[in-house]
């Protein structure tokens, strides 16, 4: 693995997948198609990508009752009590209206309404992922979204994975479809006989998937523009080269664009790393997605101290930044940008993804300088509250009238005039 000094030009930014030109010509014309044939081109599709032919897309409830069965009590329970951390942590979020009334009568405020509609697209086929469901649907319920629909792609037999199933159901959603793809985000988008159009689309998926997010993007609201994954160990002295390693690792195995970085002053703690990264990639069983990503988007910097390590982090500002330090909450203010911070040598990465409750859906690609974890405000929407009073109306209409004419406004100006004309009869 690559050990090299810190400069300021580093950068674990990489070109988020755009897709080829064919792509997204390919997604343009499932989306045109499912908004013109709606459940026929849905079914349609599902049979030519999924190799499923189904007679009914939505979900029904004997399939859920057959789940159950196939699921053992301790994975039932280990979901149970991961939604109930994630269900805590995310009602410390909620927010409230609010009005406020001036002196002389004027009310200003702001309403909270929740999204109508979500839907939550879960990859398929022969994966389980039932974190992505926890993620992406805890913080709408929590916020109060009164409809939340799930889709993911069947497997061959035109089922869906057992533990998706009862995640979903754990969760309360009682309205799932057998539908991937393209086809789903436009189904969600735009509406068929079967499935009823959502406000928000929130989710993972490949890059059929992301593009298809991306066009229907204004129709309907969407999560975000996500790229591969990404981790950040800040470690000094003190931190242990093999739990750094097998940290690193865990984002490495995702996807061969995965990024994973070591920032330290420590140039012993470097050397030790970088053997240890190699001596656990040969026991790995995704071993080559893994080794090219530490091949291509891995990398050791060492600093000269510990305030370079941090304008490090800074500059880098990780989806997934690990502090492994003698005093890791020490450093925690100095640290502006990053998705999700997990201090000390016990909260490694995997804690976040599953169990410990913060959400698992971050910004990417260096835009968490920007931007923030999903969240209850993703599925709310702010509606701004205003009742003048009259004595506002006529202490300040007359700069409002003036600031309208600055713009060049004369109908904005004389709207407000208006009120003050009474005043003078």
């Amino acid at each position: 693995m690559k050990i090299q000094d810190y400069s300021k030009d580093i950068s674990i930014k990489r070109s988020v997948d755009q897709g080829t030109g064919d792509q997204r010509k390919a997604v343009e014309e499932i989306l045109q198609q499912v908004k013109q044939d709606k459940d026929q081109a849905v079914q349609a599709y599902t049979a030519k990508f999924d190799g499923a032919t189904l007679r009914q897309i939505r979900v029904a409830q004997d399939e859920i009752d057959q789940a159950y069965k196939n699921v053992d009590d301790d994975t039932l329970a280990i979901l149970r009590e991961a939604k109930a951390n994630i269900t805590r942590f995310h009602e410390r979020q909620q927010r409230q209206s609010w009005m406020t009334t001036e002196e002389d009568g004027t009310i200003l405020g702001q309403k909270i309404t929740p999204l109508d509609a979500v839907g939550v697209y879960v990859p398929g086929g022969r994966a389980s992922y039932p974190s992505t469901i926890l993620m992406n649907t805890i913080p709408a319920q929590v916020a109060g979204v009164g409809r939340i629909v799930m889709v993911s792609p069947p497997q061959s037999d035109g089922t869906l994975n057992d533990v998706v199933l009862v995640t979903a159901h754990e969760l309360g959603i009682d309205e799932i479809y057998k539908v991937g793809g393209a086809q789903a985000v436009a189904a969600l988008a735009y509406g068929t006989e079967t499935i009823d159009p959502v406000d928000k689309i929130v989710g993972p998926g490949n890059i059929y998937v992301a593009l298809a997010k991306q066009l229907v993007y204004g129709t309907v609201d969407i999560d975000m523009f996500a790229g591969p994954s990404e981790i950040v160990v800040l470690a000094d002295s003190t931190g242990k080269a093999d739990y750094i390693a097998a940290d690193m690792l865990s984002q490495a195995e995702h996807d061969p664009m995965a990024s994973a970085v070591l920032v330290t002053p420590d140039r012993t703690l470097a050397e030790n790393v970088a053997e240890e990264v190699e001596k656990q990639l040969a026991t790995l069983p995704k071993k080559d997605i893994a080794e090219a990503s530490i091949r291509d988007f891995g990398a050791i910097y060492v600093t000269k101290d510990m305030n370079e390590a941090i304008d490090a982090v800074n500059e880098l500002a990780p989806e997934h930044l690990e502090v492994q330090t003698e005093a890791p909450f020490e450093l925690l203010g100095s640290i502006r940008h990053a998705g999700a911070i997990f201090l000390g040598e016990n909260s490694s990465e995997p804690v976040g993804d599953y169990f410990a409750g913060p959400n698992h859906v971050l910004p990417t690609n260096g835009t968490a300088r920007f931007s923030s974890p999903l969240n209850v405000d993703d599925f709310t929407k702010k509606s701004s509250i205003l009742s003048y009073s009259k004595a506002s109306a006529e202490r300040h209409g007359a700069k409002i009238a003036a600031f309208a004419r600055l713009e060049g406004l004369e109908a904005h100006a004389r709207a407000v005039e208006k009120r003050l004309e009474e005043k003078k009869q």
